[in-house]
């Protein structure tokens, strides 16, 4: 039996597609409109997604679909409940990010904590042929030996980072609601933190899970970084919090909306101590590659009667 593979956004990816080691036809697509899904799905068994919303009134139009498998970790573009009533697995990647992740975080700690961005945009501008002295402190600089992480959320990314930031000679915290040794409540992490850093799903009990009280709740001088999902923060409370000095900086790689829309209320800030990044934290080229013969190995085991990494 032959199978039909077809991947609707290949562009998403930048790494090589190993060929399946089945009989196959395999056809890519760089980009897919939601209206175009259904008929470059036709016939095809299988469907390979990465951020292609596959909703409920268009799993109904493929009969011949028997696995998404999308190229990511998160599965929110998939209608899961109406894949599971049409007998459609779902299957996803995992345990890719572990070093890319963590070293952006890293990255942005430093950049923030050290004010690297503003001063490096600083001498560009030609402040420092025009100072009076060798140097100058328009940009405060703190050290990171010696502050408080929390993490929200302590999966496997979480202690990475942890682990990481421990090196560094941080002081770590750690929250998540799953019950493990060590951790801490949410109110220990918004007090008492320096710096924090989410790593929490996307469900409808995390949305909006830093707003307005839990800003108000943080040091005035303290970081949130934000590389997990864009819409765990209420964009326009954190806007407000930037502006009024509430906090003392942030260093998002995810927004609410992506590609971002032009009211998107942090990008229209023009700040020192806000970093965005557009959704590359887990985009090195080493992680990428391990994430594509991953999708690859969740096709082969499905083909061959052993799904695994299987989202219910």
């Amino acid at each position: 039996m032959s199978h039909r593979i077809v991947f609707l956004d290949r562009e998403t990816l930048d790494a090589t597609l190993r060929p399946p080691s089945f009989p196959h036809d395999y056809v890519e697509h760089a980009v897919t409109a939601p209206d175009e899904i259904v008929a470059r799905l036709k016939g095809a068994d299988i469907a390979i997604i990465n951020k292609v919303p596959m909703r409920e009134d268009t799993l109904a139009q493929l009969p011949d679909l028997k696995l998404i498998a999308v190229a990511a970790t998160g599965t929110d573009v998939v209608d899961k409940a109406a894949a599971k009533a049409r007998g459609i697995t779902v299957v996803n990647i995992r345990n890719y990010a572990f070093n890319t992740v963590p070293e952006h975080v890293i990255g942005l700690i430093f950049a923030l904590r050290r004010a690297i961005v503003p001063y490096a945009n600083s001498v560009r501008r030609g402040d420092w042929a025009r100072a009076r002295h060798f140097c100058y402190f328009d940009y405060p600089i703190r050290d990171v030996a010696g502050s408080t992480l929390g993490i929200v959320g302590y999966g496997a990314l979480g202690k990475s980072i942890g682990q990481r930031a421990e090196a560094l000679g941080m002081r770590v915290l750690a929250y998540d609601v799953m019950p493990q040794p060590g951790l801490v409540d949410l109110d220990t992490i918004l007090r008492e933190s320096d710096v924090i850093t989410l790593h929490a799903p996307l469900t409808p009990e995390t949305r909006n899970m830093i707003g307005r009280g839990e800003l108000a709740r943080m040091k005035r001088d303290a970081i949130l970084i934000n590389t997990a999902r864009g819409g765990l923060v209420d964009e326009a409370a954190l806007a407000e919090a930037l502006t009024a000095g509430t906090i003392g900086g942030a260093g998002f790689d995810v927004l609410t909306s992506e590609p971002p829309r032009d009211d998107n209320p942090l990008l229209a800030l023009d700040l020192p101590n806000l970093i965005i990044t557009p959704h590359v934290a887990w985009a090195s080229r080493q992680a990428m590659q391990i994430l594509a013969d991953q999708v690859v190995d969740n096709i082969e085991a499905f083909v061959a009667g052993r799904p695994q990494n299987v989202v219910e």
